[in-house]
């Protein structure tokens, strides 16, 4: 087998880091997408290399479209620009969002800037991965399993996801955070581009 060019994407990394991402064993994926568990490991591996047929399926069992396995790279596909930046929030809350991450093959973080209305708190919530928060502007207290911690702009916070989590700005003022983590946020349900 040759070796990738440079910023060619590694097939085998983005698969599993998807599948990771998802939360799926190799068993699971191999059941989403028809192909063997045997044969999906050598694919991860770079082992082996799928016809495009069986590529579109395992994307399509990672809900993803084929060329987020079959297009490169180049560093300015990660830039973010502050007037240009997708915004969204979820329906029913409050809380506006700006996509700070670029989607690209094996990327195992999302990153996006909070924007906290005054008053506004989140739900408890625990999962896998990790998260850091970096206060922009505003205050915030972020409870981690019980404990409150009273976060300026400028403090930053980084934590298990396990732990039971959740925030709020206490504050007359709205607050922004930047959040990144490892936990998978890719296009959920409920979302409405603003």
């Amino acid at each position: 087998m040759s070796k990738p060019r440079k910023n060619e994407p590694q097939l085998g990394f983005a698969i599993r880091s998807r599948r990771k991402q998802l939360g799926l064993t190799l068993q699971a994926l191999g059941e989403k997408a028809g192909v063997s568990v045997g044969y999906l490991s050598q694919v991860e591996r770079d082992n082996a290399t799928p016809s495009l047929g069986t590529l579109a399926q395992i994307a399509t069992a990672l809900d993803t479209g084929l060329e987020y396995f079959i297009t490169s790279s180049k560093p300015s596909d990660g830039l973010s620009r502050a007037n240009r930046r997708d915004r969204f929030s979820v329906a029913g809350s409050p809380v506006t969002y700006e996509t700070i991450a670029a989607e690209y093959p094996g990327a195992a973080m999302s990153s996006y800037i909070l924007n906290i209305p005054p008053h506004y708190t989140s739900e408890t919530v625990s999962h896998e991965g990790e998260e850091v928060l970096f206060i922009l502007e505003g205050r915030i207290e972020q409870t981690l399993d019980g404990e409150v911690i009273a976060m300026e702009c400028g403090d930053s916070l980084h934590f298990n996801g396990s732990t039971p989590h959740r925030w709020k700005n206490p504050t007359d003022s709205p607050a922004r955070v930047l959040w990144t983590g490892t936990l998978s946020v890719l296009h959920p349900k409920g979302i409405e581009l603003t």
